[in-house]
């Protein structure tokens, strides 16, 4: 099995796909002007403190200002070189914060912070707030995760500040955790010179950008292969890894043709990405519709024709699905409230099974996730976390025309309006002539009965000009 990142450089945006023999797993996508701050320190200021939703806003020096719970408050700048973690009385305007953004702002909302500061390395993660040792969830192996607690405790670190370490430790050793830890260090005392040198507002520390966070994140040693498409880029991450990731520098290629991800067909992968139906291998298929609240994902049996009663069929159709969905959840980076409606089964062990099938897909995503479980009716009730802006979101712009309904109104329903519209303008008005300019398709439906035209002009005395104009919106009526 062959696993790659590929990273496509253009002059605007960056683009990072996560492959598995040829097909998409994971993708990622970076724009400068829109650069994600998830993972940024910023020294702030609370600007407004609402008790009664237990939060405050914190203006960091953007545009839109920061949510922060008041319980995840855990320090204040008068207190950050006390010993223990001291908790203000009060919280109040004008003081001063030390937040992290652990979520993207969506919409009108600002970014979430949180003063849980955390410094991600390649194996470990930096808390220098506290003072436990953790292990990730996602290393289920009990012996391996008593050894990396082991290591860490002989490593004499600070014993003020604490470390998570990361899936990436596994089956590493004590000098590589140390490096990394020493890095980490190395790094928060910088932090902390620029945490005391400059005001309120300010940004203290940036998070990498999209291809260095690739690296640290996702190229582990199950990823046989890097091709990158830049000669630049390609030289910045040989020098990103050459302190502690060496050994990897083998694996890592300059692509010389000319389009990277349309040589590999992942353009095409990644264009589908966009599309609300996905199509399963035995022609059934998913409808995903993401909307302000949540997310519906649709499973349909369409073509799936094989000689099975309704509920094996419906069974076997929603395995495959419940992997398919998870697949897309991560590839389109779906976060928030989820519902997946399966197709009925009346069989609890099906049920059952179906649940277990999306868990499984599920273990592979590193965003966080919970699922309430599969009612009778064949309903998944999940949360996924949402922290960047989707490739939706920063491809996609809405409807200029429908105003991101993704309908208008018809042609005939529109020439009843225009009629109505028509009377309105003319009650209480003497004229001896009136246009009306509407969409052509509009006007054609119109003119099918002209004898409601008529009518109007007998009833107010006057003459209708219908006029065609082809650049105006179907739902517009212009009339003088």
């Amino acid at each position: 099995m062959s696993k790659e990142i590929l990273i496509n450089i253009e002059p605007q945006e960056k683009r990072v796909a996560i492959v598995n023999d040829g097909r998409l797993e994971e993708f990622y996508l970076e724009r400068s002007q829109d650069r994600t701050i998830v993972g940024n320190i910023y020294k702030g200021k609370i600007e407004a403190v609402l008790a009664n939703i237990g939060a405050a806003f914190v203006d960091i020096g953007l545009p839109k200002k920061g949510f922060l719970y008041l319980a995840e408050i855990e320090s204040i700048f008068e207190s950050l070189e006390a010993p223990q973690k001291v908790r203000p009385p009060e919280i109040k305007k004008g003081q001063e914060v030390l937040a992290q953004v652990v979520k993207e702002s969506f919409g009108t909302k600002g970014p979430r912070l949180s003063t849980y500061i955390g410094l991600p390395g390649r194996y470990l993660v930096l808390m220098p707030q506290d003072n436990q040792i953790g292990v990730s969830r996602r290393i289920e192996d009990d012996s391996e995760r008593r050894r990396l607690r082991q290591v860490l405790q002989e490593l004499r670190l600070p014993a003020n500040m604490g470390f998570i370490v990361r899936t990436a430790a596994v089956g590493k050793s004590k000098r590589e955790l140390l490096r990394d830890a020493y890095f980490l260090l190395k790094l928060w005392k910088r932090i902390e010179k620029l945490i005391h040198k400059k005001k309120a507002p300010s940004l203290i520390y940036e998070e990498y950008d999209l291809t260095l966070r690739a690296i640290r994140d996702s190229f582990t040693d199950d990823i046989t292969k890097l091709t990158v498409d830049s000669r630049e880029e390609y030289l910045r991450i040989h020098r990103f890894i050459r302190t502690f990731l060496n050994y990897l520098s083998p694996r890592i290629e300059l692509y010389r043709g000319d389009n990277l991800f349309e040589d590999r067909d992942i353009e095409r992968q990644v264009n589908k990405i966009f599309e609300n139906k996905v199509y399963l291998k035995s022609k059934a298929y998913i409808i995903i519709e993401p909307t302000e609240g949540l997310v519906v994902i649709d499973v349909n049996s369409g073509g799936f024709r094989k000689k099975l009663d309704q509920e094996e069929a419906a069974f076997k159709v929603n395995c495959e699905a419940a992997a398919e969905v998870a697949r897309q959840l991560r590839l389109r980076d779906l976060g928030g409230i989820i519902v997946i409606d399966f197709i009925d089964m009346q069989r609890e062990s099906h049920r059952r099974e179906v649940l277990n099938v999306l868990t499984k897909e599920l273990s592979n995503d590193r965003a966080k996730y919970d699922i309430v479980g599969i009612s009778k009716f064949g309903l998944v009730e999940m949360t996924r976390e949402r922290v960047h802006k989707t490739a939706q979101m920063l491809s996609y712009q809405t409807c200029p025309y429908c105003q991101g309904k993704g309908k208008v109104k018809s042609p005939v329903t529109m020439s009843i309006y225009a009629l109505k519209e028509l009377r309105r303008f003319l009650k209480d008005k003497s004229l001896r002539q009136v246009n009306i300019t509407l969409n052509p398709a509009v006007l054609d439906e119109l003119l099918k009965n002209k004898e409601n035209l008529k009518f109007i002009e007998r009833k107010f005395k006057t003459r209708i000009n219908p006029i065609s104009d082809p650049p105006l919106h179907i739902e517009d009526i212009r009339i003088s």
